[in-house]
Formats: C-alpha cells, structure tokens, sequence
C-alpha cells in the first residue's frame, strides 16, 4: 500500500469531518433551545478535534490535508443548510441522519481500502465516538 493512497484516503475522510463540523454549526444556528445546543455545541468539538487528529496523521505520513470540505461538500452544506428543519425535535432528526448515514456508513465506505494500521486504529476511534454521537442524538429524540 501507497503512503500516498494512505493520505489520499484519510484526506477524503477528513473533508467529511468537515462537513459535519459545518453540518452542525447549521443546525446550531437555528437551535433555541439552550441545553440542546449545548449538546451540539459538544459534538461539534468533537468532530473539530477528530479533524485535527487525522490532519496531524495526514502530516506525519508526509502528506498535505486539506482544509475544508471540498467543492462538492461545500454544495451539498449549502443545499442541506436551506432543508433543516425550525423544530428542535426535527432539527435533532436531521443531525442524527446526517451523523448515522454521512458520518457513519458513508465514511466506513471511504475508508474500506487503504489504511495502515494506525491510520484504521484511528479512524475506527473516531467512528467509535461517531457511534456514541448517534446513541446520543437517538436518545433525544425518544
């Protein structure tokens, strides 16, 4: 395996914590509610500091990270920004799809291939943490 694919991978994983950071600075935008956007407030850090984390790997394997989201995702932020819904309950319904399908599913698919073993360890921290994010935002809603 190619250091450069390492780097190639973990950048395309990293414009997706991207995403998410400005996913939730959306919905964090339009909370009222001053417990909830704590709590949004919190997952945000965390997906700051997961990007932080695999910068600092992409670097360490010699590699440039990128700094934000990409062409795409930045459309695809824009688009979704206009579609979150004014209700707390529903505004919690649309961080949790986009933190199970986007943060989850869609980065296991990204990451399926190239990895060193301390990348993956990485990477399967933070989807671990990902995970707890959904456990969490599921309990809200119930």
């Amino acid at each position: 395996m190619e250091v450069s694919d390492v780097v190639k991978t973990l950048n395309a994983f990293l414009k997706g914590q991207y995403m998410g950071i400005h996913a939730y600075e959306h919905h964090i935008q339009k909370l009222n509610d001053p417990n909830t956007k704590k709590e949004f407030q919190r997952i945000q850090q965390d997906h700051k500091h997961h990007a932080l984390k695999v910068a600092e790997r992409i670097q360490n394997l010699g590699g440039t990270p990128v700094d934000d989201e990409g062409i795409i995702g930045s459309i695809q932020g824009y688009i979704g920004h206009f579609k979150i819904p004014d209700t707390t309950v529903g505004i919690i319904e649309s961080a949790l799809k986009g933190e199970d399908y986007y943060g989850i599913h869609i980065s296991e698919e990204i990451v399926k291939g190239d990895l060193d073993l301390e990348s993956r360890q990485l990477i399967e921290k933070i989807l671990d943490k990902d995970r707890e994010h959904v456990i969490f935002l599921k309990s809200l809603v119930h």
